[in-house]
């Protein structure tokens, strides 16, 4: 059962105000993963104190600081169930993992960081990792 709309709402706000659309059907990930060129960040919010005090803080500082993906997206376990499920379907070889970040280019996954590399560290580690991942994959074509 999903969670109530009012409980979720803030921690939805928490992203999409920092840039991060909101995928809640699984054509908008197939479309989002699928089509978009570029590398997209998809994060797995979750409800869980884990995200609240380390996930979504070292994402929202992350993406306000240099380098970033060129698209940003976010899905609710509990909330969006099918748009979960379709992105777990497309990270098979992953366990899934809530909340957690993954890291497309051109609609393949080239970094994942899951939950218990999220639980125990403080936001600014997971900024960090963030940031390194978004150095090494997200860098823009030097024009010579």
């Amino acid at each position: 059962m999903p969670y109530d709309e009012r409980l979720v709402a803030p921690m939805r706000e928490e992203l999409t105000r920092v840039g991060f659309e909101e995928w809640r059907s699984a054509d908008q990930v197939k479309e989002g993963i699928g089509k978009q060129k570029g590398t997209t960040l998809v994060v797995v919010n979750s409800v869980c104190g884990c995200a609240a005090g380390m996930a979504r803080p070292g994402v929202v500082h992350a993406v306000n600081e240099g380098i970033k993906p060129d698209h940003l997206a976010t899905v609710f376990a509990g909330q969006d169930l099918e748009a979960v499920a379709t992105l777990r379907a497309m990270l098979s070889d992953i366990p899934p993992s809530s909340p957690s970040m993954a890291l497309f280019k051109d609609g393949e996954i080239v970094w994942f960081l899951p939950r218990h590399q999220i639980e125990g560290r403080s936001a600014a580690d997971v900024s960090n990792s963030l940031k390194t991942a978004f150095d090494r994959f997200c860098q823009k074509e030097k024009i010579a």
